[in-house]
């Protein structure tokens, strides 16, 4: 039956921790430690990956690499991204059971999928002890999907890569690809679902894309927020997602509208 069978969701910025802050803080911390001043943007551009690919590729951007090189004479080498690494870990651990609250809307819309019959799956960039914490906190908090795997479980071959996706439909035993949507706030995100093969969904509001907490983005201005959720749209849409929503809220109604164009025989890609 061509219909959708599963859903997989990403975690920070996704189903919890409302614009992904818990991770952000600590790469600015981590940097800033090491005598670099990184922008908000610059920690937030390789958001969803692996956090140590994340730190890897925050060093190689342009700007960043250059401030490396005047500070300490050389390229960064494998050996930094390690050392960064080894501070960024416990300093995450630290704080991230602060950072489990479910963003409005998403326990209602999971139950809304699973009373349609939908599997749900998850994905990450956090490694698997980072998970226990998130995991636990989420579940006390009323958020609980039926599987979730990180890029451990994939020998660390994380986002873009679809293999975390692969494992989730193993699992949860879904027949094809382009019978499951994966849903994130990241541009890996949306990579990760169309390398899959999946439907690829961005979720704008709540996103470490948008960046803006809670209470940031409430403040704004009726015209500002618009602003805000069209850019990021925007973004998710060059980057290959078939779809973008604004809040978790509206997943289940475009469930249905997916399921009636593989009832045409359309495929994920058609929007790109």
């Amino acid at each position: 039956m061509n219909r959708i069978e599963g859903v997989i969701l990403d975690w920070a910025g996704t189903a919890v921790d409302f614009g992904c802050f818990a991770p952000v803080n600590v790469f600015v911390d981590i940097f800033k430690n090491a005598g670099i001043e990184v922008t908000m943007e610059e920690a937030r551009a390789p958001m969803g990956m692996l956090k140590i690919d994340h730190i890897r590729a925050m060093l190689s951007m342009q700007r960043v690499s250059a401030l490396w090189e005047a500070k300490y004479g050389r390229a960064f080498g494998e050996q930094d991204v390690e050392r960064l690494y080894a501070e960024f870990e416990p300093a995450l651990m630290v704080s991230l059971s602060e950072y489990t609250d479910p963003i409005p809307g998403v326990i209602e819309a999971v139950e809304a999928l699973k009373a349609q019959g939908l599997k749900i799956g998850s994905t990450t960039g956090y490694t698997s002890s980072m998970m226990e914490v998130v995991v636990a906190n989420a579940r006390q908090k009323g958020y609980s999907p039926d599987v979730y795997f990180t890029p451990d479980d994939t020998r660390s071959q994380g986002r873009p890569y679809p293999y975390m996706i692969y494992r989730n439909m193993e699992f949860l035993e879904l027949s094809a690809s382009w019978k499951v949507v994966k849903v994130g706030d990241t541009v890996s995100d949306v990579k990760e679902g169309v390398n899959a093969g999946a439907w690829s969904v961005g979720v704008a509001i709540g996103s470490s894309e948008m960046g803006l907490g809670l209470e940031e983005f409430h403040a704004l201005s009726e015209s500002d927020r618009e602003t805000a959720i069209t850019k990021t749209e925007e973004t998710f849409i060059n980057n290959g997602a078939d779809f973008t929503i604004r809040t978790m809220s509206e997943l289940p109604q475009l469930i249905e509208r997916i399921n009636g164009m593989l009832a045409e025989g359309k495929r994920p890609g058609i929007q790109r």
